[in-house]
């Protein structure tokens, strides 16, 4: 238990209270485990026959097949597979990312966002599919998995709760110029593999996952701009710095009445009269 600069006591609330002014959390510890259970579980599968693993691929994948089986389940656990081993910049880039919203948001919210973004991604991806293949409509291009088609697709991954985290942490930089420029150019590369010949749905779903982390961002900082700070940082110098409480002292109990009710429109402070 320590003393703050305002005078007021500090503790466990007051480790919170640091935190949120500062915007820095702990160090990271979700993120580490994730792209490492990612990565040892890829070199895992990489040894199995080439027909069992795909199969195994196909049973967590976020295709055409499982969603219209009713397979929702693969919307989490398609998170939990890759079809290679993770490349050094990829599993690099995807460490840092992650572990930057997880030590700027908290792990909560960073996996709310990651989440978010993956199972969004997939939905609206997996409508667009079956919107297309009603209309009678033959898909752009034959995703990786095989003789199954697009319906059958294997699709897994942190692709597509990557881009979201990377949108959103891109959408709430506190500077406006470099919020505008990162959010604008990775929109920008977004979208240069779904206007091109040849492109495949993961290209749109990757496009979708961005925008949506955008959002999220965006909505995130909205919100943070209207509510008012709360807490011992705010608290504690107003009510050192009231009438009542210079009032109060050596004043009798008349002028502690009369300092308490006019500094609060008539309503007494338990913190101006103690």
């Amino acid at each position: 238990m320590g003393a703050r600069e305002d005078g007021t006591a500090g503790g466990r609330g007051t480790g919170h209270g640091t935190r949120r002014g500062t915007g820095r959390g702990p160090a990271p510890w979700v993120t580490p485990l994730y792209v490492g259970a990612l990565q040892f579980g890829a070199l895992a599968t990489a040894r199995l026959p080439a027909p069992r693993r795909t199969a195994l691929l196909r049973a967590h994948s976020t295709n055409v097949a499982n969603l219209r089986a009713g397979r929702w389940g693969t919307l989490a656990t398609s998170a939990a597979f890759v079809e290679e081993p993770l490349p050094l910049a990829y599993g690099a880039a995807l460490l840092a990312t992650l572990g930057a919203a997880e030590v700027r948001w908290g792990t909560a919210r960073a996996a709310t966002v990651f989440a978010a973004g993956h199972m969004g991604a997939s939905l609206l991806v997996y409508a667009g599919l079956r919107a297309r293949r009603g209309g009678g409509a033959r898909p752009a291009a034959r995703a990786p998995g095989g003789d199954g088609g697009t319906a059958h697709a294997v699709d897994v991954g942190a692709s597509y709760g990557f881009y979201a985290t990377l949108g959103a942490l891109a959408a709430s930089l506190p500077h406006r110029g470099a919020r505008a420029a990162a959010t604008g150019g990775l929109l920008a590369l977004g979208a240069v593999p779904v206007v091109r010949r040849g492109r495949t749905f993961t290209d749109v779903g990757h496009l979708t996952a961005l925008v949506l982390g955008v959002g999220m961002g965006v909505a995130g900082a909205t919100v943070r701009g209207r509510v008012p700070a709360t807490g011992w940082r705010r608290l504690g110098p107003v009510a050192s710095t009231t009438p009542a409480r210079s009032g109060a002292v050596g004043a009798g109990p008349a002028a502690v009445r009369r300092g308490a009710g006019s500094a609060h429109g008539g309503i007494a402070s338990p913190r101006g009269v103690v």
